[in-house]
This record gives C-alpha cells, sequence and structure tokens, in this order.
C-alpha cells in the first residue's frame, strides 16, 4: 500500500512521496533548496517548486525519473533545506541538480552550497552515501560553491558549453556511449549544452562528448559520486515524444538508476 506523508524534522522538512515497507527501500533525496526555482499555478495562484522536481509533470521536470526509481523499488523524497547531518541519515542517495543562480532562484537570492553542507556531505559520503551532482552549462549553473563540493571528490564542472544544439539538428547533442562502460550499455544518449568535467583522484571520467570529459565517477570511503555537466534525464528528453528513435536516453536512464541503487550500502 502507498500513501502520502510529510516528515518534518528540526531543521528542514522532508517531503516524502510515496511509500510502503519503507525501512527496507533504499531512499533517494532530491534537493530543493539549493535548485530552488518556483513559479505560479495558473489554477491556484499559488506559487510552486518546478524544474528537476519530482512533482513537475512538464518538459522540465523529474517526475518519469521519480517513476523509474520507484519501479526500481526506490522511495523517492525532496529535501527543501540544506542537508542536516539528522537528513542524511535519512537518505541513501542525495541528488543536487543545477544549483540556482540568483536570476532563477525564488525571490532572486540563490541558496549557496556553504562550508557546513560541504562537510555534512564529505562525512555522508565517506561512510556509505551515494551523492550525485549534475550541473548546467555556462550561465544557467551556479559554478563557484558547487565546485567547492564537487572539488572534495577530485571533481570539478568547468564553466563552459559542449553539445550546443541547433534548432532540431539533434545529432549535435549526441553522446556515443561505447561498450565496456561502468554505468551503461553501449548506445546513442542525448545531451545537450553541458558543461565538462576535470578530474583528478579518486575521480575518472565515465562519459565524454566532442573529446571532453562530461561526467564522472569517484569512489570515496564507503560512497559514491556520480557527476555530470547535465541534468540529461529531465522529461523532456525520456518520454519519447522528441527524440529520435536511436538516443536511447530512457534506457539509459533505467541504466543509470539501477547502477545507483546498487551502490547504496
Amino acid at each position: 500500500m502507498k500513501r502520502n506523508i510529510i516528515k518534518t524534522f528540526a531543521l528542514g522538512t522532508l517531503l516524502t512521496f510515496s511509500f510502503s515497507n519503507a525501512q527496507q527501500k533504499p531512499k533517494v533525496v532530491l534537493d530543493n533548496f539549493f535548485n530552488n526555482e518556483k513559479k505560479e499555478n495558473k489554477e491556484t495562484k499559488a506559487l510552486e517548486s518546478w524544474h528537476y522536481t519530482w512533482n513537475d509533470t512538464t518538459n522540465g521536470g523529474f517526475s518519469l525519473l521519480g517513476e523509474i526509481f520507484r519501479k526500481q523499488g526506490a522511495e523517492i523524497s525532496t529535501l527543501t533545506t540544506a542537508p542536516s547531518k539528522k537528513d542524511l541519515k535519512n537518505a541513501n542517495v542525495y541528488i543536487i541538480v543545477d544549483p540556482d543562480i540568483d536570476k532563477e532562484a525564488y525571490g532572486g537570492k540563490a541558496n549557496l552550497i556553504d562550508a557546513t553542507t560541504i562537510k555534512n556531505l564529505a562525512d555522508w559520503v565517506k561512510n556509505g552515501g551515494v551523492l550525485v551532482l549534475m550541473s548546467n552549462d555556462n550561465g544557467n549553473s551556479e559554478f563557484e560553491h558547487f565546485n567547492k563540493l564537487a572539488g572534495e571528490f577530485g571533481i570539478h564542472f568547468n564553466d563552459d558549453s559542449y553539445n550546443r544544439v541547433q534548432k532540431r539538428e539533434f545529432e549535435q547533442g549526441k553522446v556515443m556511449v561505447p561498450a565496456g562502460n561502468e554505468i551503461f550499455s553501449e548506445q546513442k544518449l542525448y545531451m545537450k549544452e553541458i558543461s565538462s568535467i576535470d578530474v583528478k583522484s579518486p575521480a575518472k571520467a565515465i562519459l565524454t562528448a566532442e573529446g571532453k570529459n562530461i561526467g564522472a565517477i569517484a569512489k570515496v570511503g564507503k560512497g559514491t559520486v556520480f557527476a555530470l555537466g547535465d541534468p540529461w534525464c529531465y522529461n523532456e528528453y525520456i518520454d519519447g515524444k522528441k527524440l529520435p528513435a536511436d538516443f536511447t536516453n530512457y534506457q539509459g536512464t533505467e541504466e543509470w538508476v539501477k547502477w545507483l541503487l546498487k551502490q547504496v550500502k
């Protein structure tokens, strides 16, 4: 049986969308603090979160990604504050996507990743947490503070933009995954306007485009970090409606989700 709940913690609110036998399910928590875009609901006139959120069913939402996580047995939830140590005890996978610049943030002032957040997340990863960091490209994502966090794991997002797609020239956004990739089977993915990534130990590159590293993973202590320079698995590019059939983003997203959940200790 599935039901909706709201759990309130001392330093934040964790909104849990569905669960059953929750203690046995991997808990996947999506940040809605550093990525904090809101818009007015046309019907209710209320402000609501959107863009890379579980409940956003529009092109830029993660509603289909949430369904994939649930199909693989995970419980998904949203954290509306910076992650405290207590919050992270209730997470196996924690995802930060496209941290805001001021022009995108609710109220016009972005919530920036600070030293406390970095320490909390670094300690949590070392103890077995699975951290997902997905940037955006130049002009569309906050880099300075995000990189202070990523740098703890040998990862640096470059403030640039590759795989730039003109109108419907989808081939310009192809990312070819060769056989033997640690996460994905051999296939053709679509990722456009991507930040490239520099890596040093313990990180290693996992995907490339235009001769640049765009994805990386790092094993740190008991935990795992996955980084990608694009929020590539939002509804528009996994719903099968827009891309040519030879792009396999839905399949790739399923493989990625399965890999992430396998990293959970």
